[in-house]
């Protein structure tokens, strides 16, 4: 017999439960099946506020505008024959009055010794879900009020709500149980929905370029795309291990072979990774891929998709983001262009440190004492490696304002096309670009390499690493070359990571802010 949670033996929870049968006995369906909610409180606020309806004698007459909504009953007090309450649903709060010769329950046998008005104050509690309709009306003080003619229970609770102030305080239970934090908080709810608007206005963005929306499976035989140790599982049916995809890279590049000319896809990827600030196992993409184009049309899309976010959102391209270190309010321009620095040039910038005169152990001295890495580590990495994570070190988090940082040594990445120019593609540079706000990366992208032979070279060499012990370079995919062989036109791709971009938009300071259900260690 499995073991009744903790809870059941909670004051509270059996107080209720002895409720819900004696509503039960009443002849009440304390869980009906639908309920139709006319309005919404912030539609009801947003019309009748300061509209000339009239106070309590006319709703009370029936002669004032009718209202149906449903929601939470937070707030109750009884006042002899009135009682008043605050309903709240997914748009807001409104206040209620329930009168004791006027109001009805619906289910309640009009001779019952329990009148509504009794049944309200004793049967039900705070959280329960109620339908109320009736007729609105300005108290004496002025506040938009619902004078209730009918009551209809929704759904009776066995738990208590938690206490605003005293009992959600605690981060780590608001992100474990989103559900009371979505009830308590109204500005997290607010959050929800600016995610829910960031999302469909990137998606309207690809749209409106005449990119196809695509999707692409989740599961995967071989993994790619990125560098990023995989999650595995296992398909029964064929007796083979899978993969969840940590890229939408390659499937929708294969689309681009196809030739679907412009293919995106937002979707969910997965890297057993560390989990921080800034990092979540499961996270959500977007990558877009356009035939013909370069990265420096992919950096022109970028800049006016995050203008039109700016102005929707906040009026203008300036974004305020409050810094939790400092305290001090930030003003964060998307105006485009923005500016843009070489990888190497950024270093000699923001780290003081001209590569160009440094040979290779001089920079592994630097990462070392830093204490970036290990001497044995350090030594192990190649030129362009070792600028890359010079370049991290010294310069990523000061790129606060929007930033692109372009032209990357070629061991960043086996998918991207070598520097059109001979002088950079010498110095084995290639045509990616990372954009930058706040420190963080919120964008990568490449004029994508098509040449069959090369893209053989480089993925051969990931996977050699991976067999000489690196868990994050991919496995070679044998198909993906075949695609390449058959023809892929110039093309340009981008990665946009879109929870950092709900983040940098809402002002948030940490993953778990913009996701639903952010991971969490188990408890106990």
């Amino acid at each position: 017999m499995t073991e009744k949670p903790e809870y059941h033996s909670h004051e509270e929870f059996i107080n209720r439960s002895q409720k819900l049968k004696e509503i039960r006995e009443l002849g009440i369906e304390p869980y009906p099946h639908k309920f139709h909610p006319v309005h919404n409180t912030h539609a009801l606020h947003t019309r009748f506020e300061k509209a000339d309806i009239g106070h309590s004698d006319k709703a009370e007459a029936g002669e004032s505008p009718q209202a149906a909504l449903a929601g939470r009953l937070v707030l109750f007090r009884a006042m002899g024959k009135n009682a008043f309450g605050h309903i709240q649903d997914a748009s807001g709060r409104i206040q209620v009055m329930f009168n004791r010769d006027n109001t009805v329950v619906e289910g309640l046998d009009s001779e019952s010794e329990v009148k509504p008005l009794k049944f309200i104050e004793k049967k039900l509690d705070l959280g329960d879900l109620i339908g109320v309709e009736g007729h609105l009306f300005h108290t004496n003080k002025g506040e938009l009020t619902l004078y209730v003619k009918k009551v209809v229970v929704l759904a009776k609770t066995l738990l208590p709500l938690p206490d605003k102030h005293a009992g959600l305080a605690d981060k780590e239970l608001r992100y474990r149980k989103r559900w009371l934090d979505l009830i308590v908080n109204p500005d997290v709810r607010e959050r929800f929905k600016v995610r829910s608007h960031i999302l469909k206005t990137v998606k309207d963005h690809f749209l409106d370029l005449d990119f196809l929306e695509v999707e692409t499976p989740v599961l995967q035989s071989l993994y790619g795309g990125a560098e990023a140790r995989p999650f595995t599982t296992k398909l029964n049916a064929l007796d083979q291990d899978m993969f969840l995809r940590i890229s939408l890279e390659i499937p929708l590049k294969k689309l681009i072979v196809g030739g679907m000319d412009k293919v995106f896809e937002i979707g969910k990827v997965f890297r057993n990774e560390g989990i921080d600030r800034n990092h979540n196992p499961e996270f959500t993409l977007l990558e877009a891929y356009a035939s013909y184009w370069d990265y420096n049309d992919m950096m022109h899309t970028l800049e006016t998709l995050f203008e039109k976010l700016a102005i929707q959102l906040y009026g203008s391209t300036r974004v305020p983001f409050l810094d939790p270190q400092t305290g001090k309010a930030l003003d964060i321009d998307m105006k485009a262009p923005w500016k843009r620095l070489t990888m190497k040039e950024a270093i000699k910038e923001y780290g003081k440190v001209d590569v160009d005169t440094l040979n290779d152990d001089a920079i592994r001295k630097i990462l070392v004492e830093k204490g970036e890495m290990e001497s044995k580590e350090a030594a192990k990495l190649s030129r362009g490696l070792l600028i890359q994570n010079l370049f991290e070190v010294l310069c990523e988090d000061q790129l606060i304002q929007p930033h692109h940082i372009i032209d990357h040594p070629i061991e960043t990445t086996p998918l991207c096309k070598p520097h059109r120019h001979e002088e950079m593609r010498k110095e084995g540079l290639v045509e990616r670009f990372e954009s930058f706000i706040l420190g963080q990366e919120i964008a990568n992208s490449y004029s994508e390499l098509n040449d069959p032979e090369i893209q053989r070279e480089l993925l051969e060499s990931q996977a050699e690493r991976r067999e000489m012990g690196d868990e994050e370079a991919a496995p070679l995919d044998e198909e993906f070359i075949e695609a390449i062989c058959q023809g892929m036109p110039p093309c340009g791709g981008i990665g946009i990571g879109i929870d950092r971009l709900v983040m940098l938009f809402t002002s948030s300071h940490s993953i778990r802010d913009v996701l639903y259900f952010p991971w969490m260690k188990p408890l106990g």
